[in-house]
């Protein structure tokens, strides 16, 4: 794919790279979900993993060049599943993590980072918050900083998701992908259209943290003041304009839903799939959900980029249907 910051021959070695254990996860069609959608659906499960999330994909390649750059330590600013990624791929590979994260973030994902081995500082305010904070720990310590979806590796980690969904038979009509600071939908994004242009991408996030979607719209960096959804893993308010520029390249369309339409979702994923996902992980099927005419007909696919959720907010969201 032209023009993006992404290289296919690089998303490829990215592959040898990291852990098999995070590669070629599960792909089906879950025809229990149809009835309800009005269309055919597979899901892809990023949350078949050790960390259960699809974020270890570029931490690896990050850690892979860390490590072949001589440095043994990094810092990371994380609503959790990029923290949890980054802890386990440095854990056994003797790199020092530091992870910063809003002390309002989900508990059982806090929790896991610290059983990982990462040194965990927590700041009040959101996630932009815990951004800058990293950044100060980086420069005072003379360390990497990585940053999601800035950090290339991230993206192109993330990408070896699209190299495994464009080898599908027969492909697929539609890919929807959870938007948020944009790595997952830049990375699948850039493979689909340049193997597979035929297939339509379609970003799908939140309506009260629309900041990027707004900038693909307007074609420019929109920043909100807010963020407001339960989908903390796509809560971010300030998009980053390389970030940006790619994912004007390989969007088709970027799409905002309800969150009554997410819980709608992860319910419907439980009930007729038997699959427990955080919020960000039902984004795609929201989307269908509130534009169901759109779809009709048409074989969809969606990531299900995690499943680390906290288990009474879950029950709240959830466990009333």
């Amino acid at each position: 794919m032209q023009g993006t910051r992404l290289d296919t021959a690089r998303i490829r070695a990215a592959r040898r790279v990291i852990d098999p254990v995070f590669l070629d996860t599960p792909l089906y069609r879950c025809e229990a979900l149809e009835p309800g959608l009005g269309c055919a659906v597979s899901v892809k499960l990023e949350t078949a993993n050790p960390i259960r999330s699809f974020k270890a994909r570029g931490s690896e390649v990050v850690v892979s060049r860390l490590i072949a750059d001589g440095a043994r330590a990094a810092v990371c600013a994380s609503a959790g599943n990029l923290g949890q990624a980054l802890a386990w791929s440095g854990r056994d590979r003797g790199v020092e993590v530091t992870v910063v994260a809003s002390r309002y973030a989900t508990a059982a994902k806090l929790e896991r980072i610290r059983a990982l081995g990462a040194r965990l500082e927590l700041v009040d305010g959101d996630h932009e918050r815990a951004r800058e904070r990293a950044a100060a720990i980086a420069r005072r310590d003379g360390i990497r900083l990585v940053e999601d979806s800035l950090d290339i590796e991230t993206c192109e980690g993330a990408a070896t998701i699209g190299l495994e969904l464009v080898d599908a038979e027969p492909p697929f009509d539609a890919v929807l992908v959870a938007l948020g600071g944009g790595a997952l939908a830049t990375g699948v994004g850039h493979v689909v259209k340049a193997v597979a242009p035929e297939t339509e991408v379609i970003c799908v996030q939140p309506l009260g943290a629309p900041a990027m979607t707004l900038s693909w719209r307007r074609r420019s960096v929109v920043t909100t003041e807010t963020a407001d959804t339960i989908a903390d893993g796509v809560a971010g308010r300030y998009p980053i304009p390389a970030v940006l520029e790619d994912l004007l390249r390989v969007a088709d369309d970027a799409v905002l839903v309800q969150e009554a339409s997410i819980v709608a979702g992860m319910r419907m994923l439980l009930d007729h799939a038997g699959l427990v996902v955080e919020p960000s992980a039902a984004l795609g099927i929201a989307a269908i959900l509130e534009d169901r005419d759109r779809f009709a007909g048409r074989h969809v696919a969606t990531v299900l980029c995690g499943g680390n959720v906290d288990l009474d907010a879950y029950h709240r969201w959830v466990g009333a249907a």
